[in-house]
C-alpha cells in the first residue's frame, strides 16, 4: 500500500520539480504543467498519462486506476487509488508522468543516474 510520503521525496528529487499546495491539495509542477495531483484526503493520486492508452490502464486494473472527471478528460490525465498501489509502482508512475512534461535529454539524464528506476 502506497502513502503519500513514499512519493513526496521525488516532487524535489526529479529535476525542474517543485511540489505546491493549490486548495490545500499538493501537486508537482514543471514550469506551470502540474503532472502529479493529490486528492485533498491523499487517497487518490491523479497523474499525467497518454490519453490513447488510459482506457487500456484502467481496463487492466479497475481497481487501482480510474477515467479522470468529466472535466480533465481532454487531458493526459488518469486517477490511481494509492491504497492499491505499492510504493515503488506510486513512485514509477510518478516518474513516467514527470517524464511527459520534460525534455528527453533530462528523461535520458535521469535514466543515467536511476538506472534501477525510481529508489
Amino acid at each position: 500500500m502506497a502513502v503519500i510520503e513514499d512519493i513526496r521525496p521525488l516532487g524535489a528529487e526529479l529535476e525542474r520539480s517543485y511540489q505546491v499546495y493549490v486548495r490545500d491539495k499538493l501537486r508537482f509542477r514543471v514550469g506551470q504543467i502540474v503532472y502529479v495531483a493529490f486528492s485533498l484526503d491523499e487517497s487518490v493520486m491523479g497523474f499525467a498519462f497518454p490519453k490513447e492508452e488510459r482506457a487500456a490502464l484502467v481496463a487492466s486494473e479497475p481497481h487501482k486506476f480510474q477515467m479522470p472527471s468529466p472535466s480533465e478528460m481532454r487531458f493526459n490525465w488518469v486517477h490511481a487509488h494509492l491504497a492499491a498501489l505499492d510504493p515503488t509502482e506510486a513512485r514509477e508512475l510518478v516518474v513516467d508522468a514527470w517524464r511527459m512534461v520534460v525534455p528527453n535529454k533530462l528523461s535520458r539524464a535521469y535514466d543515467l543516474t536511476h538506472p534501477n528506476g525510481p529508489g
